[in-house]
């Protein structure tokens, strides 16, 4: 597979915090999907390296990242900090859209876990979002902000993760969502 772009880089979030990441580039993308992962998952995870594969694969770009660092990720509570790992997702949203080299791309997020409420309330403040996947994620952590996304969301729940079709359903009844 021929790629225009593949880098590790390191995003600064805040004066003295830099996440690591990883962006490819397939040729002939016109879109890049950033990963927002939650409750200890990182992006060298096999999940996320798996799922990024299959997007370079149909020529879609990546940006995989971790949203905390390595110290902060031994907190527990940092996990479920839907606030934090949403104001990380943000600013590494917006570093990327400012570099020159992806002006013109297309942006989406693929939330897991409580990455997936992130991703949500992250895209009900960035205008630039156009869609967001969340595989397994817990988009109930982000009840309040719904109302408020305005991108087609895709919601993947595995067939016998039986807590989170509960989720969903109680989800979809109380937020009138379309379920296909």
């Amino acid at each position: 597979m021929k790629y225009n772009y593949h880098k590790e880089v390191f995003v600064p979030v805040l004066k003295n915090i830099a996440l690591e990441g990883e962006i490819t580039i397939p040729a002939g993308a016109q879109s890049i999907v950033i990963f927002s992962h939650g409750s200890g998952s990182s992006r060298k995870s096999p999940r996320n390296q798996a799922v990024a594969l299959r997007l370079h694969q149909h020529n879609i770009g990546t940006l995989l990242f971790d949203l905390l660092t390595g110290e902060e990720d031994k907190n527990y509570y940092n996990r479920f900090n839907i606030d934090l790992l949403t104001e990380r997702l943000i600013a590494v949203t917006e570093w990327l859209i400012a570099q020159k080299d992806f002006e013109g791309y297309k942006f989406g997020f693929f939330g897991a876990s409580t990455g997936a409420a992130a991703a949500l309330k992250a895209a009900a403040i960035l205008p630039q979002i156009d869609a967001i996947v969340s595989r397994g994620g817990r988009p109930d952590l982000a009840m309040e902000i719904l109302p408020r996304i305005n991108v087609p969301v895709l919601l993947i729940v595995g067939g016998r993760d039986y807590d989170v079709i509960l989720l969903m359903t109680r989800l979809m009844q109380n937020c009138n969502v379309k379920k296909n």
